[in-house]
Protein backbone atom coordinates (compact mmCIF):
# COMPACT_ATOMS: atom_id res chain seq x y z
CA UNK A 1 0.00 0.00 0.00
CA UNK A 2 1.20 3.89 -0.36
CA UNK A 3 1.86 6.15 2.29
CA UNK A 4 -1.32 6.00 4.59
CA UNK A 5 -2.90 9.40 4.39
CA UNK A 6 -4.07 11.14 7.61
CA UNK A 7 -6.43 13.49 6.99
CA UNK A 8 -7.45 16.79 9.46
CA UNK A 9 -10.26 18.21 9.12
CA UNK A 10 -12.89 20.57 11.14
CA UNK A 11 -14.89 23.99 11.33
CA UNK A 12 -12.80 27.13 11.19
CA UNK A 13 -10.21 28.19 14.36
CA UNK A 14 -10.42 24.75 16.22
CA UNK A 15 -6.76 25.04 15.40
CA UNK A 16 -6.26 22.56 13.01
CA UNK A 17 -2.89 24.38 11.55
CA UNK A 18 -1.75 24.57 14.76
CA UNK A 19 -2.03 20.40 14.96
CA UNK A 20 -0.78 19.98 11.84
CA UNK A 21 2.59 21.99 12.70
CA UNK A 22 2.85 20.30 15.89
CA UNK A 23 2.39 17.06 14.86
CA UNK A 24 4.56 17.51 11.82
CA UNK A 25 7.26 18.89 13.81
CA UNK A 26 7.48 22.30 11.63
CA UNK A 27 6.21 25.19 10.78
CA UNK A 28 4.47 24.36 7.84
CA UNK A 29 1.26 25.65 7.96
CA UNK A 30 -0.23 29.47 8.55
CA UNK A 31 -1.40 29.62 11.71
CA UNK A 32 -4.07 32.95 12.59
CA UNK A 33 -6.59 33.73 14.65
CA UNK A 34 -8.54 34.89 11.06
CA UNK A 35 -10.76 32.46 9.65
CA UNK A 36 -10.24 30.37 6.38
CA UNK A 37 -6.03 31.34 6.45
CA UNK A 38 -6.18 27.50 4.70
CA UNK A 39 -7.48 27.01 1.46
CA UNK A 40 -5.74 24.35 -0.47
CA UNK A 41 -3.96 21.00 0.90
CA UNK A 42 -1.00 21.07 3.26
CA UNK A 43 0.39 17.60 2.96
CA UNK A 44 3.50 16.66 4.97
CA UNK A 45 5.59 13.44 5.45
CA UNK A 46 5.70 12.60 9.16
CA UNK A 47 7.75 9.87 10.67
CA UNK A 48 6.56 8.47 13.89
CA UNK A 49 8.19 5.57 15.91
CA UNK A 50 9.40 4.31 13.09
CA UNK A 51 6.01 4.45 10.45
CA UNK A 52 5.80 6.74 7.87
CA UNK A 53 2.61 8.90 7.26
CA UNK A 54 1.35 11.58 4.92
CA UNK A 55 -0.18 14.20 7.05
CA UNK A 56 -3.24 16.14 5.51
CA UNK A 57 -4.40 19.65 6.63
CA UNK A 58 -7.69 20.89 5.30
CA UNK A 59 -9.75 24.02 5.39
CA UNK A 60 -12.07 25.17 7.37
CA UNK A 61 -15.56 23.61 6.31
CA UNK A 62 -18.44 25.97 6.05
CA UNK A 63 -16.24 29.16 5.92
CA UNK A 64 -17.44 31.33 3.25
CA UNK A 65 -14.13 32.72 1.71
CA UNK A 66 -13.67 36.52 1.00
CA UNK A 67 -12.37 35.69 -2.61
CA UNK A 68 -15.47 33.81 -3.69
CA UNK A 69 -12.72 30.84 -3.38
CA UNK A 70 -15.29 28.80 -1.03
CA UNK A 71 -16.02 26.54 -3.62
CA UNK A 72 -12.38 26.03 -4.37
CA UNK A 73 -11.23 25.02 -1.01
CA UNK A 74 -14.61 22.52 -0.43
CA UNK A 75 -13.65 20.84 -3.03
CA UNK A 76 -10.06 20.53 -2.18
CA UNK A 77 -11.05 19.34 1.77
CA UNK A 78 -13.46 16.78 -0.19
CA UNK A 79 -10.99 15.47 -2.21
CA UNK A 80 -8.84 14.82 1.23
CA UNK A 81 -11.78 13.14 2.90
CA UNK A 82 -12.32 10.71 -0.34
CA UNK A 83 -8.04 9.73 0.06
CA UNK A 84 -7.89 9.35 3.48
CA UNK A 85 -7.13 6.52 5.74
CA UNK A 86 -7.42 8.00 8.77
CA UNK A 87 -9.64 11.43 9.37
CA UNK A 88 -8.76 13.54 12.40
CA UNK A 89 -12.13 15.55 13.34
CA UNK A 90 -10.87 18.54 15.23
CA UNK A 91 -13.13 20.24 17.59
CA UNK A 92 -12.36 23.44 20.05
CA UNK A 93 -11.81 22.51 23.57
CA UNK A 94 -12.68 25.75 25.13
CA UNK A 95 -15.33 26.94 22.68
CA UNK A 96 -17.23 23.87 23.07
CA UNK A 97 -20.20 21.41 20.20
CA UNK A 98 -21.67 24.08 18.27
CA UNK A 99 -24.36 23.10 15.57
CA UNK A 100 -21.37 23.61 13.04
CA UNK A 101 -19.66 20.37 14.42
CA UNK A 102 -22.55 18.52 14.56
CA UNK A 103 -22.76 18.94 10.81
CA UNK A 104 -19.64 17.91 10.04
CA UNK A 105 -19.82 15.41 12.02
CA UNK A 106 -23.12 13.93 10.05
CA UNK A 107 -21.28 14.60 7.11
CA UNK A 108 -18.28 12.14 8.34
CA UNK A 109 -20.83 9.13 9.05
CA UNK A 110 -21.00 8.04 5.43
CA UNK A 111 -17.09 8.50 5.08
CA UNK A 112 -15.18 4.35 4.73
CA UNK A 113 -12.07 6.04 6.57
CA UNK A 114 -11.90 5.44 10.03
CA UNK A 115 -12.65 9.13 12.38
CA UNK A 116 -11.18 10.34 15.60
CA UNK A 117 -12.58 13.18 17.48
CA UNK A 118 -9.74 15.17 18.62
CA UNK A 119 -10.21 18.01 21.14
CA UNK A 120 -7.98 20.72 20.82
CA UNK A 121 -7.24 23.46 22.80
CA UNK A 122 -7.83 21.56 26.58
CA UNK A 123 -4.23 23.25 27.33
CA UNK A 124 -4.46 21.87 31.08
CA UNK A 125 -5.89 18.63 32.99
CA UNK A 126 -8.50 20.81 34.33
CA UNK A 127 -9.60 21.54 30.93
CA UNK A 128 -10.22 17.49 30.37
CA UNK A 129 -13.43 17.04 31.30
CA UNK A 130 -15.08 19.63 29.51
CA UNK A 131 -14.62 17.99 26.38
CA UNK A 132 -17.08 15.49 27.50
CA UNK A 133 -19.65 17.16 25.96
CA UNK A 134 -17.95 16.02 22.44
CA UNK A 135 -19.54 12.49 23.15
CA UNK A 136 -22.95 13.99 21.94
CA UNK A 137 -21.58 13.57 18.54
CA UNK A 138 -21.49 9.62 18.99
CA UNK A 139 -17.56 9.55 18.59
CA UNK A 140 -15.63 7.45 21.23
CA UNK A 141 -13.12 7.93 22.44
CA UNK A 142 -12.03 11.50 22.60
CA UNK A 143 -8.79 12.54 22.53
CA UNK A 144 -7.75 15.73 24.03
CA UNK A 145 -4.75 17.52 23.27
CA UNK A 146 -3.30 21.02 23.16
CA UNK A 147 -1.29 21.68 20.33
CA UNK A 148 -0.45 24.73 21.70
CA UNK A 149 1.31 23.20 25.45
CA UNK A 150 2.08 20.01 23.24
CA UNK A 151 -0.32 17.66 25.47
CA UNK A 152 -0.59 14.20 24.91
CA UNK A 153 0.71 14.00 21.66
CA UNK A 154 1.75 10.38 22.18
CA UNK A 155 -1.44 9.27 22.94
CA UNK A 156 -2.90 11.14 19.32
CA UNK A 157 0.12 8.92 17.34
CA UNK A 158 -1.44 5.78 19.09
CA UNK A 159 -4.90 6.22 18.46
CA UNK A 160 -3.71 6.90 15.18
CA UNK A 161 -1.69 4.15 14.43
CA UNK A 162 -4.43 1.73 15.74
CA UNK A 163 -6.83 2.98 13.32
CA UNK A 164 -4.48 2.66 10.35
CA UNK A 165 -5.44 -0.49 8.36
CA UNK A 166 -3.27 -2.90 9.08
CA UNK A 167 0.25 -3.73 6.82
CA UNK A 168 -0.49 -6.56 4.34
CA UNK A 169 2.38 -9.04 4.87
CA UNK A 170 4.87 -8.45 1.98
CA UNK A 171 4.80 -12.51 1.38
CA UNK A 172 1.26 -12.84 1.05
CA UNK A 173 0.11 -13.45 -2.60
CA UNK A 174 -1.94 -11.41 -4.04
CA UNK A 175 -4.07 -10.61 -7.21
CA UNK A 176 -6.00 -7.25 -7.32
CA UNK A 177 -8.25 -6.54 -9.93
CA UNK A 178 -6.53 -3.49 -11.58
CA UNK A 179 -9.17 -0.15 -12.57
CA UNK A 180 -8.24 1.66 -15.13
CA UNK A 181 -10.04 5.26 -15.50
CA UNK A 182 -10.26 5.88 -18.84
CA UNK A 183 -10.24 9.58 -19.55
CA UNK A 184 -10.18 12.49 -21.90
CA UNK A 185 -11.77 15.30 -23.28
CA UNK A 186 -15.33 14.57 -25.77
CA UNK A 187 -15.80 12.61 -28.43
CA UNK A 188 -11.93 10.85 -28.30
CA UNK A 189 -13.81 7.36 -28.54
CA UNK A 190 -13.84 6.41 -24.80
CA UNK A 191 -16.90 4.71 -24.76
CA UNK A 192 -16.15 2.95 -28.19
CA UNK A 193 -12.89 1.65 -26.71
CA UNK A 194 -14.61 0.09 -23.57
CA UNK A 195 -17.58 -1.45 -25.45
CA UNK A 196 -14.63 -3.23 -27.87
CA UNK A 197 -12.78 -3.98 -24.13
CA UNK A 198 -15.44 -5.68 -22.57
CA UNK A 199 -17.04 -7.25 -26.33
CA UNK A 200 -20.37 -5.69 -25.33
CA UNK A 201 -22.48 -2.78 -25.98
CA UNK A 202 -22.13 -1.77 -22.47
CA UNK A 203 -21.58 1.78 -23.27
CA UNK A 204 -24.28 4.14 -25.57
CA UNK A 205 -21.82 5.38 -28.24
CA UNK A 206 -22.96 8.47 -30.30
CA UNK A 207 -21.42 11.15 -32.37
CA UNK A 208 -23.58 13.66 -30.07
CA UNK A 209 -20.72 14.99 -27.41
CA UNK A 210 -21.11 14.40 -23.76
CA UNK A 211 -23.35 11.33 -23.75
CA UNK A 212 -21.86 9.49 -21.45
CA UNK A 213 -22.78 11.62 -18.14
CA UNK A 214 -21.53 9.65 -15.30
CA UNK A 215 -18.34 7.78 -14.36
CA UNK A 216 -19.34 3.74 -14.84
CA UNK A 217 -17.48 1.18 -13.83
CA UNK A 218 -17.17 -2.31 -16.48
CA UNK A 219 -15.54 -5.31 -15.47
CA UNK A 220 -13.80 -7.58 -18.13
CA UNK A 221 -11.33 -10.16 -18.42
CA UNK A 222 -8.18 -10.49 -20.50
CA UNK A 223 -6.36 -14.08 -20.69
CA UNK A 224 -8.22 -14.98 -17.77
CA UNK A 225 -7.08 -11.77 -15.77
CA UNK A 226 -10.10 -10.14 -14.17
CA UNK A 227 -9.79 -5.92 -14.18
CA UNK A 228 -12.45 -2.75 -14.32
CA UNK A 229 -12.48 -0.14 -16.71
CA UNK A 230 -14.10 3.03 -15.58
CA UNK A 231 -15.45 5.26 -18.65
CA UNK A 232 -15.64 8.78 -17.47
CA UNK A 233 -17.50 11.71 -18.93
CA UNK A 234 -16.17 13.97 -21.74
CA UNK A 235 -14.81 17.11 -20.24
CA UNK A 236 -14.86 20.50 -21.69
CA UNK A 237 -13.68 23.31 -20.53
CA UNK A 238 -14.81 25.59 -17.09
CA UNK A 239 -16.81 28.16 -18.64
CA UNK A 240 -18.33 25.84 -21.20
CA UNK A 241 -20.11 23.98 -18.79
CA UNK A 242 -23.44 24.22 -19.53
CA UNK A 243 -25.45 23.00 -16.50
CA UNK A 244 -25.56 21.15 -13.04
CA UNK A 245 -25.02 17.86 -14.87
CA UNK A 246 -21.56 18.51 -16.55
CA UNK A 247 -20.05 20.26 -13.51
CA UNK A 248 -21.17 17.14 -11.44
CA UNK A 249 -19.62 15.07 -14.27
CA UNK A 250 -16.02 16.96 -13.94
CA UNK A 251 -16.19 16.02 -10.29
CA UNK A 252 -17.16 12.52 -10.78
CA UNK A 253 -14.35 12.28 -13.63
CA UNK A 254 -11.72 13.64 -11.09
CA UNK A 255 -13.04 11.35 -8.65
CA UNK A 256 -12.39 8.18 -11.00
CA UNK A 257 -8.89 9.03 -11.59
CA UNK A 258 -8.36 9.39 -7.92
CA UNK A 259 -9.46 6.04 -7.05
CA UNK A 260 -8.13 4.16 -10.46
CA UNK A 261 -4.85 2.06 -10.26
CA UNK A 262 -3.69 3.27 -13.70
CA UNK A 263 -5.38 5.97 -16.04
CA UNK A 264 -5.41 5.78 -19.80
CA UNK A 265 -5.45 9.14 -21.25
CA UNK A 266 -7.24 9.53 -24.34
CA UNK A 267 -6.17 11.77 -27.50
CA UNK A 268 -8.12 12.31 -30.84
CA UNK A 269 -5.54 11.36 -33.26
CA UNK A 270 -6.79 14.25 -35.42
CA UNK A 271 -6.65 17.22 -32.88
CA UNK A 272 -4.25 18.91 -31.10
CA UNK A 273 -3.35 19.13 -27.58
CA UNK A 274 -6.65 21.12 -25.95
CA UNK A 275 -6.75 22.97 -22.91
CA UNK A 276 -9.01 20.56 -20.87
CA UNK A 277 -5.99 17.88 -22.50
CA UNK A 278 -3.59 19.92 -20.36
CA UNK A 279 -5.89 20.20 -17.16
CA UNK A 280 -6.53 16.60 -16.58
CA UNK A 281 -3.00 15.24 -17.63
CA UNK A 282 -2.39 18.10 -14.50
CA UNK A 283 -4.76 15.97 -12.25
CA UNK A 284 -3.32 12.70 -12.95
CA UNK A 285 0.20 14.14 -12.27
CA UNK A 286 -1.14 15.87 -9.57
CA UNK A 287 -2.13 12.32 -8.04
CA UNK A 288 0.42 10.39 -9.12
CA UNK A 289 -1.34 8.03 -11.11
CA UNK A 290 0.57 5.61 -13.56
CA UNK A 291 -0.75 7.18 -16.76
CA UNK A 292 -0.54 5.82 -20.75
CA UNK A 293 -1.18 8.43 -23.36
CA UNK A 294 -3.53 6.51 -25.77
CA UNK A 295 -3.92 8.32 -28.99
CA UNK A 296 -7.14 6.91 -30.73
CA UNK A 297 -8.71 6.82 -34.37
CA UNK A 298 -5.20 6.34 -35.57
CA UNK A 299 -6.77 4.46 -38.58
CA UNK A 300 -7.72 7.46 -39.93
CA UNK A 301 -4.63 9.85 -39.34
CA UNK A 302 -1.69 6.89 -40.58
CA UNK A 303 0.64 8.02 -43.11
CA UNK A 304 0.39 12.00 -42.29
CA UNK A 305 2.36 12.19 -39.59
CA UNK A 306 4.40 9.13 -37.81
CA UNK A 307 3.79 7.71 -34.45
CA UNK A 308 7.80 9.05 -33.21
CA UNK A 309 6.49 12.78 -34.02
CA UNK A 310 3.13 12.44 -32.28
CA UNK A 311 5.29 10.93 -29.51
CA UNK A 312 7.40 13.72 -29.35
CA UNK A 313 4.55 16.19 -29.69
CA UNK A 314 3.18 14.56 -26.51
CA UNK A 315 6.41 14.92 -24.74
CA UNK A 316 7.15 18.48 -25.76
CA UNK A 317 3.68 19.02 -24.49
CA UNK A 318 3.78 17.35 -20.95
CA UNK A 319 7.34 17.90 -19.69
CA UNK A 320 6.82 16.87 -16.58
CA UNK A 321 5.22 13.16 -17.67
CA UNK A 322 7.87 12.17 -20.20
CA UNK A 323 8.26 8.86 -18.24
CA UNK A 324 4.20 8.43 -19.58
CA UNK A 325 4.34 5.58 -22.13
CA UNK A 326 2.56 6.14 -25.89
CA UNK A 327 -0.31 3.46 -27.20
CA UNK A 328 -1.55 4.54 -30.66
CA UNK A 329 -4.51 2.50 -31.11
CA UNK A 330 -8.13 2.35 -33.08
CA UNK A 331 -10.89 1.38 -30.36
CA UNK A 332 -13.55 0.70 -32.84
CA UNK A 333 -11.51 -2.10 -34.77
CA UNK A 334 -9.74 -3.47 -32.16
CA UNK A 335 -6.44 -2.46 -33.01
CA UNK A 336 -3.77 -2.55 -30.10
CA UNK A 337 -6.00 -2.97 -27.69
CA UNK A 338 -4.82 -6.04 -26.04
CA UNK A 339 -0.98 -4.21 -26.10
CA UNK A 340 -2.55 -1.01 -24.22
CA UNK A 341 -4.28 -3.29 -21.46
CA UNK A 342 -1.05 -5.80 -21.30
CA UNK A 343 0.72 -2.22 -20.84
CA UNK A 344 -1.72 -0.98 -18.31
CA UNK A 345 -0.96 -4.37 -16.32
CA UNK A 346 2.68 -3.66 -16.54
CA UNK A 347 2.29 -0.09 -14.74
CA UNK A 348 0.17 -1.76 -12.24
CA UNK A 349 3.43 -4.04 -10.97
CA UNK A 350 5.39 -1.70 -11.68
CA UNK A 351 3.52 1.27 -9.66
CA UNK A 352 3.33 -1.69 -6.60
CA UNK A 353 6.96 -2.89 -6.94
CA UNK A 354 9.23 -2.67 -3.69
CA UNK A 355 12.91 -2.75 -3.86
CA UNK A 356 15.60 -3.33 -0.46
CA UNK A 357 17.28 -0.42 0.84
CA UNK A 358 20.57 -1.97 -0.15
CA UNK A 359 19.90 -1.81 -3.70
CA UNK A 360 18.39 1.48 -3.46
CA UNK A 361 21.40 2.87 -1.89
CA UNK A 362 23.59 1.51 -4.41
CA UNK A 363 21.55 2.99 -7.33
CA UNK A 364 21.81 5.87 -5.25
CA UNK A 365 25.50 6.10 -4.40
CA UNK A 366 26.23 5.35 -8.38
CA UNK A 367 24.39 8.24 -9.41
CA UNK A 368 25.88 10.96 -6.53
CA UNK A 369 28.89 10.19 -7.36
CA UNK A 370 28.38 11.07 -11.12
CA UNK A 371 26.54 14.33 -10.51
CA UNK A 372 26.92 15.28 -6.83
CA UNK A 373 23.90 17.72 -5.41
CA UNK A 374 24.82 21.07 -5.78
CA UNK A 375 26.05 23.51 -3.36
CA UNK A 376 24.62 25.46 -1.02
CA UNK A 377 24.94 28.52 1.18
CA UNK A 378 28.91 27.21 0.30
CA UNK A 379 28.62 23.86 1.79
CA UNK A 380 27.75 20.45 -0.30
CA UNK A 381 25.09 18.70 1.35
CA UNK A 382 25.22 15.51 2.91
CA UNK A 383 23.20 12.64 1.77
CA UNK A 384 23.15 9.69 3.97
CA UNK A 385 20.61 7.13 2.56
CA UNK A 386 17.46 6.57 1.49
CA UNK A 387 14.54 4.08 1.70
CA UNK A 388 11.00 2.91 0.47
CA UNK A 389 8.26 3.73 2.65
CA UNK A 390 5.56 2.94 0.49
CA UNK A 391 3.76 1.90 -3.15
CA UNK A 392 1.58 2.85 -5.31
CA UNK A 393 2.94 5.53 -6.29
CA UNK A 394 6.71 4.24 -5.17
CA UNK A 395 7.86 6.78 -2.13
CA UNK A 396 11.17 7.31 -1.02
CA UNK A 397 12.27 8.98 1.39
CA UNK A 398 16.06 10.33 1.34
CA UNK A 399 17.99 11.40 4.29
CA UNK A 400 20.36 14.14 3.96
CA UNK A 401 21.95 16.75 6.80
CA UNK A 402 19.58 19.73 5.75
CA UNK A 403 16.03 19.18 2.75
CA UNK A 404 16.26 22.27 1.86
CA UNK A 405 19.77 22.29 0.12
CA UNK A 406 18.24 19.32 -1.72
CA UNK A 407 17.06 21.56 -4.59
CA UNK A 408 14.12 20.68 -6.68
CA UNK A 409 16.26 20.61 -9.84
CA UNK A 410 18.10 18.25 -7.87
CA UNK A 411 15.30 15.92 -6.83
CA UNK A 412 14.02 15.64 -10.34
CA UNK A 413 17.65 14.50 -11.20
CA UNK A 414 17.86 11.87 -8.50
CA UNK A 415 14.00 10.88 -9.33
CA UNK A 416 14.75 10.44 -13.55
CA UNK A 417 17.99 9.02 -12.68
CA UNK A 418 16.20 6.02 -10.39
CA UNK A 419 13.40 5.68 -12.34
CA UNK A 420 16.06 4.42 -15.54
CA UNK A 421 18.03 2.07 -13.05
CA UNK A 422 14.96 1.05 -10.88
CA UNK A 423 12.25 -1.26 -11.74
CA UNK A 424 9.34 1.16 -11.78
CA UNK A 425 10.52 3.34 -15.12
CA UNK A 426 6.95 4.11 -16.47
CA UNK A 427 5.22 5.23 -13.15
CA UNK A 428 5.50 8.35 -10.90
CA UNK A 429 7.66 8.77 -7.82
CA UNK A 430 7.78 10.45 -4.74
CA UNK A 431 10.47 11.22 -3.14
CA UNK A 432 10.43 12.89 -0.05
CA UNK A 433 13.50 14.75 2.11
CA UNK A 434 14.20 14.05 5.64
CA UNK A 435 16.93 15.78 8.06
CA UNK A 436 19.06 12.62 9.64
CA UNK A 437 17.40 12.72 12.83
CA UNK A 438 13.10 12.78 13.49
CA UNK A 439 13.24 16.43 15.22
CA UNK A 440 14.99 18.10 12.38
CA UNK A 441 18.75 18.73 14.21
CA UNK A 442 21.28 17.61 12.57
CA UNK A 443 23.09 14.28 13.97
CA UNK A 444 26.34 12.68 13.29
CA UNK A 445 25.18 9.58 11.34
CA UNK A 446 26.84 6.35 12.32
CA UNK A 447 27.36 5.45 9.10
CA UNK A 448 29.66 7.34 6.38
CA UNK A 449 27.59 9.45 4.23
CA UNK A 450 26.51 8.59 0.55
CA UNK A 451 28.55 11.44 -0.85
CA UNK A 452 30.46 14.13 1.65
CA UNK A 453 32.09 17.26 1.04
CA UNK A 454 35.48 15.43 0.44
CA UNK A 455 36.68 14.98 -3.28
CA UNK A 456 37.11 10.90 -3.20
CA UNK A 457 33.51 8.89 -3.09
CA UNK A 458 33.09 7.46 0.70
CA UNK A 459 32.41 4.46 -1.41
CA UNK A 460 35.81 3.72 -2.95
CA UNK A 461 37.50 4.36 0.19
CA UNK A 462 35.58 1.81 2.62
CA UNK A 463 37.82 -1.57 2.61
CA UNK A 464 37.22 -4.56 0.63
CA UNK A 465 33.90 -3.31 -1.10
CA UNK A 466 34.80 -2.25 -4.79
CA UNK A 467 33.60 1.30 -5.97
CA UNK A 468 30.26 0.98 -8.53
CA UNK A 469 30.57 1.72 -12.45
CA UNK A 470 29.14 4.60 -13.81
CA UNK A 471 25.77 4.60 -14.38
CA UNK A 472 24.34 6.03 -17.67
CA UNK A 473 22.08 8.58 -16.77
CA UNK A 474 19.14 10.06 -19.23
CA UNK A 475 19.91 13.04 -21.28
CA UNK A 476 16.87 14.69 -19.91
CA UNK A 477 17.51 14.75 -15.88
CA UNK A 478 21.38 15.31 -17.28
CA UNK A 479 20.31 18.60 -18.65
CA UNK A 480 18.34 19.36 -15.41
CA UNK A 481 21.10 18.30 -13.47
CA UNK A 482 23.74 20.31 -15.29
CA UNK A 483 21.54 23.41 -14.71
CA UNK A 484 21.50 23.23 -11.12
CA UNK A 485 24.92 23.26 -10.75
CA UNK A 486 25.59 26.92 -11.73
CA UNK A 487 25.65 29.37 -8.99
CA UNK A 488 21.98 30.67 -8.64
CA UNK A 489 21.19 34.33 -6.81
CA UNK A 490 20.11 33.30 -3.42
CA UNK A 491 16.25 34.48 -4.13
CA UNK A 492 16.55 30.83 -6.68
CA UNK A 493 18.59 29.28 -4.42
Amino acid sequence: MGVPQVVIVGRPNVGKSSLFNWLAGRRLAIVDDRAGVTRDRVTQLVEYDDRFVELVDTGGIGIVDADNLTEHVERQIQIAIDSADVILFVVDTRAGLTPMDSDISQRLRNVPAPVICVANKADAPSLDVQADEFYKLGRDPIIRVSAREKRNRDELWSAVFAALPKQVDEETPADPVMKVAIVGRRNVGKSTFVNTLSQTERMIVSEVPGTTRDSVDVRFELDGQAMMAIDTPGLRKRKSLANDLEYYSLHRAQRSIRRADVVFMFFDAAEPVSQVDQQLCAYIDENSKPCVFVVNKWDLYTGKVSTEEWAQYLHDEFRTMRHVPIAFITGQTGKNIKALVNHGQMLFKQARTRVTTGELNRVLRAVIERNPPPLYKNRRPKIYYATQVGIEPPTIVLFCSDPSAISPNYQRYLIGALRERLPYAEVPIKLYTRSRSADGAEKRPKEPPLFDDQAVPVAKRRKGEAADAEIPLPTDWQEDADADFDELPDDEE
